[in-house]
């Protein structure tokens, strides 16, 4: 299972590759995974149908319970052949639909396959949370497509909106459903359904969630205004698979959680008014596709009622509908591309004889809206069968009766359009539209043709489908006739007689439509959530008019006072005593207090920016003092090196600002605000980091790494807790330190237009005083980059005397870090400070003599490489950021013993440096603009 999603990924990247050199024929080869995955079903469907099933698991966290858990049983193989069949044929249909843009098609469609695979096979709530969000999103990029219309970018923006939000509320009820059963893993749920208060809330949560993805009214707008979508797309996501996500959690936890007190009630409720009025508004649909949108939105409500109520018939019906919904509703999705496709509408008022036109496409359509109708020996005939018997005779239900008179009237109303479709659509004399149709090739009819036969198949070949059905139904105890099995024919029954009167209705529905008074509108949910968006933009527009005032400083003073009322007032309230802290540990503690606060009062007071950056400089070395001081050089080690990388990169930015703060003056008032805001943040920070070290009742977590170093084969805990005990961690902040980095460079870089040569501002006499250490030739590497009165040969030598001993010291860190203080982000710093101290001495054209990689690819480098360190032994059959202690005996240098986790920091190391060399490029380049500008200033124009 696992190899089938990788499967699906693999290719789906792949696809935009081949698709040049493929031309149509690479909708064929994407076909075959997903054809793969119906054989691979095929394979296990004996064993599972037999009440077997395969688990599949990948750890990723074990030690925080992060699993991929994958299961096959009956529901998740039913739902494996729906997708990755019907995948096939619209795979296989699209050869002849797409005309543009296929690489890409190809390739969602692909990647959506794969991610509603994973949705069935996931047994625990995150994994199918996160397929359920995956499709959600292959969803919104097929319906945008390039983004081009304003009509498909609001469709699929609505989309978005809705299921998003139904998908987070629908986390928020699996979470709390998980947390009250004690396990996130779903069969373990089922097995052992959690009952109280709890799960009763979560229920609603999560069929809020279902009832969104699955376009139950009031959450259904999104779904007719997402046909503007192509019509593979439509009748892939929208009627046979994506929608279904909703209807199959309903399935999968309706056995654990229907005698939950609101789970009933919501279901038929929901799914019954859903059915009814859907079909409703069908009647009216002029467009082909919306008609067809507004009955998958019926035929869903239909799904949701007969899956969610608990019982055996009802399950049974549901899934045997739910097979037919999946191959009538997609014939006919297909029908109406090929229709518009060659006739170049879908209009019903403008088609007509069409039939005479395709009568292979009138022949297979009928048969798939015969399905629809529920017409023997159809499945369709099958499921509507179930499912009368299922409410008149199957079930005990309170009101059983009035929900079987609703769902006749669903049923009959579902007839009525079927017929008007197929009137609709193929019916009447040849018109304008019939003369221009061509006739399409019989491989574009080839899908449809398979698909209509499978209803036909599935209903003759019942007691296979039976087998099917009823592997998932037997969950649930026989209803109070016994347990009902599916048939062609049961005799004179009064569930024969309610199937011929469905027809009997719909029919006369159908035929006296015109005769009929004007249906009533339902309410426009299109124009509800139209006004619901413009609604909170205004409302987001009023809050940030008057939050948002542009103050850097209240905006401090907010969070600053929050942060101390909040916390601070839980802190008062329940901080335990202090006892009696030492007020120092070493002499040299009061010492580097003084220097701390006397550092801090001054950059307070100054008026220069440049000396508020050293004196906060100051501060941040006093702090590593104490750290050094208190026994911690590895923080000491990286304090220092950050101070002193902060001061020089903020130092080069202050050369473009004015060199003293706002000459405005601040009013007492404010001064006197702020003073006391700072003031209570320091004692609030001061009494929580008392109060946290005496409230400590266990051992410190450090005598847990400190146990396991041996393990780590290291010597240094801090790095081991770096790179081995947390590497999860660390790769986690190196990725956000490289975004954080393209971020600020492309900041710094954004409106920039480089000069062929700002460095030729350094030339033309405007500095024609002469030093006695001025070079006299250009033989140094940017000699025009900078006047000679900014260069000194005896420093540009020093620099390169002691830039390579900078880095050896640099790689010592780095690979003594494991062992005494050091390792690779500290190493990188040092390595990092080197390259910094060229820049400042020799200039961009020196560090680019220095450095010959692009920055950009020393720190994508470092990541991948610690990535690739930490997925490896997945490779090997471990856990990823797992370590191994290697010793080896070469011949020369003896023993040599190292951890593996040596070269996760050594990808720590190179992404540090990179992302120094980056903003250095970045800060470079500014500074060379603002000179040339200067420059050019100063001459009186640009030359």
């Amino acid at each position: 299972m696992l190899f089938l999603l990788a499967a699906y990924a693999a290719v789906a990247a792949a696809v935009p590759w081949w698709q040049p050199r493929l031309g149509r024929a690479v909708w064929a080869v994407a076909a075959l995974v997903p054809l793969a995955t119906v054989v691979w079903a095929a394979t296990r469907a004996a064993s599972v149908l037999d009440g077997g099933e395969y688990r599949e698991t990948l750890s990723w966290a074990p030690s925080l319970g992060l699993t991929v858990d994958l299961r096959l049983d009956p529901l998740a193989l039913l739902m494996l052949w729906i997708v990755a069949g019907v995948g096939v044929l619209v795979l296989l249909y699209c050869r002849y639909y797409v005309e543009q843009d296929a690489a890409r098609q190809a390739a969602l469609l692909l990647a959506f396959a794969g991610a509603m695979t994973g949705l069935v096979l996931a047994d625990n709530v995150f994994v199918l949370y996160v397929f359920w969000e995956l499709t959600t999103v292959a969803s919104f990029l097929l319906v945008a497509g390039r983004g081009e219309g304003e009509e498909e970018r609001r469709a699929a923006r609505q989309a978005l909106l809705v299921t998003a939000a139904g998908g987070l509320v629908m986390l928020l009820g699996l979470v709390v459903l998980g947390q009250t059963a004690g396990t996130y893993r779903i069969s373990a749920i089922l097995a052992d359904p959690p009952r109280g208060g709890a799960v009763s809330a979560a229920v609603v949560l999560v069929l809020i969630g279902v009832f969104a993805k699955s376009a139950q009214m009031p959450l259904h707008g999104w779904l007719p205004a997402a046909m503007v979508a192509p019509t593979p797309v439509s009748a892939y996501l929208h009627a046979a698979a994506m929608v279904k996500a909703g209807v199959y959690l309903v399935a999968r936890l309706a056995p654990a959680l229907a005698e939950v007190a609101p789970w009933r009630p919501m279901v038929l409720t929901v799914g019954l008014t859903t059915m009814v009025l859907a079909a409703w508004r069908a009647l009216r649909a002029t467009d082909l596709k919306l008609l067809l949108a507004y009955g998958t939105i019926s035929e869903l409500g239909l799904l949701v009622t007969l899956l969610g109520t608990g019982t055996r018939t009802a399950a049974l019906a549901g899934v045997v509908m739910l097979l037919a919904h999946a191959a009538f509703k997609s014939a006919l999705f297909l029908s109406v591309g090929i229709l518009d496709h060659r006739a170049g509408t879908r209009d019903i008022r403008e088609l007509s004889g069409l039939g005479r036109r395709m009568p292979a496409l009138f022949a297979v359509t009928v048969l798939a809206a015969a399905s629809m109708a529920g017409i023997p020996p159809l499945v369709g005939y099958l499921g509507k069968e179930a499912y009368f018997d299922a409410f008149l005779h199957g079930t005990r239900l309170e009101g059983h009766e009035q929900l079987t008179v609703v769902l006749v009237i669903g049923s009959a109303l579902t007839v009525a359009y079927a017929a008007r479709f197929v009137q609709g659509a193929f019916g009447g004399r040849p018109g304008e539209a019939a003369h221009r149709a061509e006739r399409p090739e019989p491989g574009f009819v080839a899908p449809v043709a398979v698909l209509a036969g499978a209803g036909l198949a599935l209903g003759v070949g019942y007691p296979g489908t039976a087998a099917l059905a009823t592997a998932y139904a037997d969950v649930y105890p026989p209803g109070p006739d016994g347990p009902y099995k599916l048939s062609l024919w049961h005799g004179f029954t009064p569930v024969l007689g309610l199937s011929a009167l469905t027809l009997a209705l719909g029919g006369l529905v159908h035929l006296g439509r015109r005769s009929l008074p004007a249906l009533p509108r339902l309410p426009d949910v299109q124009r509800v959530f139209d006004r619901t968006v413009v609604g909170a933009g205004g409302l987001a527009s009023a809050v940030t008019r008057h939050t948002q005032v542009g103050s850097l400083p209240l905006y401090l003073a907010v969070l600053l006072t929050t942060v101390v009322v909040v916390p601070g007032a839980a802190l008062v309230a329940g901080a335990p005593p202090l006892g009696s802290p030492r007020p120092w540990w070493s002499p040299a503690e009061p010492f580097l207090a003084v220097v701390v606060l006397v550092a801090s009062a001054a950059a307070v007071g100054t008026r220069h920016r440049l000396t508020g950056i050293l004196l906060a400089g100051a501060v941040g070395y006093g702090v590593a003092g104490v750290f050094l001081v208190r026994g911690a050089p590895d923080l000491a080690l990286t304090q220092f090196l950050v101070e002193t990388m902060t001061l020089v990169v903020v130092v080069l930015v202050l050369r473009r600002m004015p060199a003293r703060f706002s000459p405005g003056r601040t009013r007492p008032r404010v001064r006197l605000i702020r003073a006391a805001v700072a003031g209570a943040v320091g004692v609030f920070v001061t009494g929580f980091a008392l109060v946290a070290s005496a409230a400590r009742t266990a051992p410190a977590i450090s005598s847990g790494y400190a146990r396991h170093m041996e393990e780590a084969g290291a010597e240094n805990i801090v790095n081991a807790i770096i790179v081995d005990f947390r590497a999860l961690d660390t790769l986690g902040e190196i990725s956000v330190l490289l975004v954080a980095a393209a971020g600020v460079v492309s900041l710094v870089r954004v409106d920039g237009r480089r000069r062929a040569n700002p460095s030729d501002a350094g030339q033309g006499g405007l500095f024609p005083t002469a030093h006695w250490d001025e070079p006299a030739g250009t033989w140094l590497p940017g000699a025009h980059e900078r006047p000679g009165g900014e260069r000194s040969v005896l420093l540009e030598v020093a620099t390169r005397l002691l830039f390579p001993s900078i880095l050896v010291f640099s790689l010592f860190l780095l690979f003594s870090g494991h062992y005494r203080p050091g390792g690779g982000f500290a190493g990188g710093l040092v390595a990092a400070q080197a390259f910094v101290l060229r820049y400042l001495v020799g200039g961009r054209a020196d560090l680019g003599a220095a450095v010959r990689v692009p920055a950009g690819v020393v720190a994508g480098v470092g990541l991948l490489l610690a990535a690739a360190v930490g997925l490896f032994p997945l490779v090997l059959g471990g856990t990823p950021l797992e370590s191994a202690v290697v010793t080896l005996h070469p011949p020369v240098l003896g023993t040599v013993k190292f951890a593996t986790s040596l070269f996760f920091d050594v990808g720590v190391y190179l992404l540090v440096v990179g992302v120094v060399l980056e903003l250095l490029s970045a800060v470079g380049v500014s500074l060379g603009q603002e000179m040339a500008t200067a420059d050019d200033a100063e001459q009186g124009g640009p030359r």
